[in-house]
């Protein structure tokens, strides 16, 4: 059996040396062993699950008609709201009955002369992304979690055919947002790997604790496109780790939530109240569909 440094363990997951010997300790990882002061890991260990990560109603629901492959649920409704919303934002041409039938019937029915087809595969894929999201809720979040779902997220579009764009890996070229720089390229892995160790190792999410992730997020700018789908993928699989009612970013609230992070840092409550307002959208979905929270 070969086996890693806790050095490396950190690099591999994300989080800090200190938390993995402290994972060592408490027999947290399986396989783990001491030699002098030097902890040994397997190196196909696993990183343990937080005990504080719950599977709340909504989740257990969301699992339960995902794999009954169930329609007119909350994961149906789900599916729905969240791609079309999502990559409405990020310029698809696609309607949301479209974005409805592709996911009911797997075909795409009436289309127009503007339909792209990487409407249709961003569609199918952020799909397939909610679902990964659902089976890996629990999981602690690793930046090879936040690579699959950008390579899930990328697959069979025009971008992967591209020899610079870096499907499920991070940006080779410089890029802006909003007219904002965002991380060189070569800074990126750091940044994200401070930024996961800082949100993983606290004790009790919040909801300003999840806010200011996205921002973080979003800010980096890790991919070279794709980063607000999959930042607001991980708004979704936050909420659900942490037992906290998900938001879905619609229309009307689209230049409220990048107001809010433009100015998060200085105005927090813009974000906020946005994300908030979201979130009672969401509830009321819930209520419907008599989801408890």
């Amino acid at each position: 059996m070969d086996f890693i440094s806790v050095t490396q363990f950190a690099e591999k997951y994300g989080i800090s040396e200190r938390t993995v010997r402290n994972y060592c300790a408490a027999g947290k990882i399986e396989g783990a062993f001491l030699t002098g002061k030097t902890w040994n890991i397997p190196v196909e260990a696993a990183l343990p699950k937080k005990c504080k990560s719950k599977v709340s109603p909504l989740l257990q629901r969301l699992r339960d008609e995902q794999q009954a492959h169930l329609k007119g649920g909350i994961y149906h409704r789900t599916q729905i709201d969240l791609t079309y919303n999502s990559n409405h934002i990020e310029g698809s041409r696609l309607t949301k009955e479209q974005t409805r039938y592709i996911f009911e019937t797997n075909t795409l029915g009436v289309t127009t002369d503007n339909t792209r087809i990487d409407d249709i595969l961003e569609t199918v894929n952020h799909f397939r992304c909610i679902d990964y999201i659902i089976v890996h809720a629990t999981d602690s979040i690793t930046e090879a979690h936040i690579k699959e779902l950008h390579k899930i997220l990328k697959t069979n579009t025009s971008d992967s055919q591209k020899t610079w764009f870096a499907v499920g890996d991070y940006k080779r070229l410089a890029n802006e947002v909003g007219g904002e720089e965002t991380a060189q390229p070569s800074d990126v892995h750091r940044r994200m790997k401070e930024l996961l160790a800082e949100y993983n190792n606290l004790k009790h999410i919040e909801f300003d604790d999840i806010l200011d992730f996205h921002v973080q997020f979003e800010r980096i700018h890790p991919f070279q496109d794709g980063n607000g789908r999959v930042g607001r993928l991980l708004l979704f699989w936050q909420c659900l780790q942490a037992a906290i009612v998900p938001f879905i970013i619609t229309e009307d609230l689209r230049l409220f939530y990048y107001r809010g992070i433009q100015n998060w840092g200085s105005v927090n409550g813009y974000l906020r109240d946005t994300c908030l307002a979201a979130q009672d959208n969401y509830k009321a979905v819930l209520d419907y569909f008599g989801i408890s929270y």
